[in-house]
């Protein structure tokens, strides 16, 4: 394989591991936030925007790792 062939496939596996990782990290999130909220009703507007908050600091770093990827294939 030629270097430029090996940059895109790393960062093809980068890309899914970002996402994979998000995707695991929202969902350890939302499980217990959905818990939470179904034991506690009265605090399900905290809970919710809690979680939102936190979703979006993943998706975040999540976002930084596939910007990354990308560069480095096309360095």
């Amino acid at each position: 394989m030629e270097p430029t062939a090996l940059a895109f496939l790393g960062a093809g596996l980068g890309a899914g591991l970002v996402a994979l990782g998000a995707g695991l990290g929202i969902g350890r999130l939302a499980g217990p936030a959905m818990e939470g909220s179904a034991r506690q009703p009265e605090a399900a507007g905290d809970i919710r925007t809690s979680m939102i908050i936190a979703a979006a600091l993943i998706e975040g770093v999540a976002l930084f790792g596939l910007v990354i990827c990308f560069a480095l294939a096309f360095k």
